[in-house]
């Protein structure tokens, strides 16, 4: 049924109210970064301040390393989401395109492990990582990540699941074998899903706390997310540096989302339109 007109702009103006209501927090969250302590902390609040004060981010960055935690939170996201990307897909192709014994059970095997909270294997991936020597690096937060996840293979499989035989048959009278098949033919196919488990990882490992709190000992190896944590133990009472940490903290996640929105939707709704 056709909406009319009026009901249009009055859903319009309540989505509007909704999105205001639930953005209102962090825009005052940014204004408050630019102001002094005693107006962050004055009664009635007031929304902009009265001098905008631009140093409050350059010192509350040079006040801790902030330039190495970012540094090591690019390396991990970028490490990560790659990985899962490569792997989780080259899964996903095999449970959606090829017939094998036992194909049905190994994926449920597969989907069973969602069930398992990280929290009972934290202890033996510790162990099993320190016998590897790999703790107090980058190695633990990286490296599980290139043998894909569960949620994600489930992800990229449904959506092959969707693709017609007549790609791959057509490619293989070309001659093109299996990997080839994998890369040139349903790798693009597979974008918006390869999209949309880049941003679920890159969100989840951006501010990922309890991975690196276990793994990383060194102040310089510290991520972004667990060097906030130190740093809001340093300034509990200044309410300044804390905003301005967690505001540039939360720019990247926001604008990737922004760019890559209308891929979510693509990635879980099916392949071929």
């Amino acid at each position: 049924m056709k909406m009319s007109k009026t009901s249009k702009i009055i859903i319009y103006i309540l989505l509007g109210i909704m999105a205001v209501y639930f953005i209102s927090p962090f825009i005052y969250m940014l204004f408050t970064a630019f102001k002094t302590e005693a107006e962050a902390i004055a009664y009635p609040p007031k929304l902009f301040p009265a001098k905008w004060l631009w140093q409050n981010f350059i010192e509350a960055w040079n006040a801790q390393p902030f330039g190495r935690y970012l540094w090591n939170s690019i390396l991990v996201t970028v490490g990560t989401t790659v990985g899962q990307v490569l792997s989780c897909s080259l899964v996903a192709y095999g449970f959606a395109r090829f017939n094998f014994k036992g194909k049905n059970i190994l994926f449920m095997i597969l989907l069973s492990t969602m069930m398992i909270p990280w929290d009972v294997t934290m202890i033996p991936q510790y162990m099993e990582f320190k016998m590897f020597g790999w703790i107090n690096t980058l190695k633990p937060l990286i490296i599980p990540a290139w043998f894909g996840s569960a949620y994600y293979i489930f992800l990229m499989r449904q959506f092959l699941m969707g693709v017609p035989r007549d790609y791959e048959e057509a490619a293989r009278i070309d001659g093109a074998n299996a990997f080839q098949i994998y890369w040139k033919i349903f790798m693009p196919i597979l974008k918006p899903s390869l999209i949309l488990v880049g941003v679920l990882n890159m969100i989840s490992v951006w501010n990922d706390y309890l991975g690196p709190l276990i793994f990383l000992q060194d102040r310089d190896k510290y991520t972004l997310a667990l060097g906030l944590a130190g740093f809001k133990g340093v300034h509990e009472t200044a309410i300044i540096p804390m905003l301005c940490i967690t505001i540039i903290m939360i720019i990247p996640p926001i604008i990737i989302f922004i760019i890559a929105q209308k891929y979510i939707v693509e990635g879980t709704s099916g392949s071929i339109k």
